[in-house]
């Protein structure tokens, strides 16, 4: 259902490996899903896959594609968790946030999508942030809030609709963030906040041993329709 593109950064001569999956006939609207540390592995792809079927066009951009393009690891292997953290130390939110605002204006301009919207994972899910306070994306969510807390300075800039899902028990969260996450929040009009309590980093992911059934289902439908009432 998808292939890889690549994409023109903002800057122009230099271009980034993007999955696209695309959905029978005309796509409702665009969303971005931006992956975790791990690349755009198998999960990520069936992501995209899943939000194809649902009739978005759906793009994953490789956002570690200056340093490691086209690695794809697996959270279950610690060898590879290592990796990705070891990529994640060389990554620059900055360079990231140009990247996706390049993925914005090309699928508005080139595809003809009306709306983005845009999810996103782990480290994605601070992206998510800050797409909303940087970037015209339409709509965003973001799963599990790292880093967050440290730069709730730009949350006056956000202007269109953002959901957060908070895992109770994040390893990488902990209470005084989610604290300040929710002091921040929770009477933003633009702003929706779910907690998960006992549940732990990861627990939306496709596959594999972090996923909590329950919880992903949960998280995932309340997802689908903050995006389908802000997009179409």
């Amino acid at each position: 259902m998808g292939a890889t593109a690549r994409i023109p950064t903002l800057e122009g001569g230099n271009a980034y490996p993007v999955y696209l999956s695309s959905p029978v006939g005309l796509p409702l609207a665009a969303i971005i899903v931006v992956p975790e540390i791990f690349g755009v592995n198998p999960g990520i792809r069936a992501k995209c896959d899943d939000w194809a079927s649902r009739g978005y066009l759906a793009a994953a951009p490789d956002i570690f594609w200056r340093f490691a393009e086209g690695e794809e690891l697996d959270p279950d292997v610690p060898e590879q968790f290592q990796r990705a953290l070891a990529n994640m130390g060389k990554f620059s939110a900055d360079d990231c946030i140009r990247d996706i605002e390049a993925l914005i204006h090309h699928l508005k301009r080139e595809m003809g999508c009306a709306k983005v919207g845009l999810v996103r994972f782990c480290l994605g899910g601070y992206m998510a942030y800050t797409a909303a306070t940087r970037t015209d994306i339409d709509a965003s969510v973001g799963y599990y809030g790292v880093s967050i807390d440290q730069h709730l300075g730009e949350a006056h800039a956000i202007a269109n609709p953002l959901m957060l899902h908070i895992a109770g028990n994040d390893h990488f969260v902990g209470p005084a963030a989610q604290a300040a996450i929710h002091a921040a929040f929770d009477a933003h009009p633009k702003v929706t906040l779910h907690d998960y309590p006992g549940l732990d980093h990861g627990f939306a992911s496709e596959a594999g041993v972090r996923r909590d059934e329950a919880g992903a289902q949960l998280a995932d439908s309340r997802t689908r329709a903050f995006l389908a009432e802000h997009l179409v």
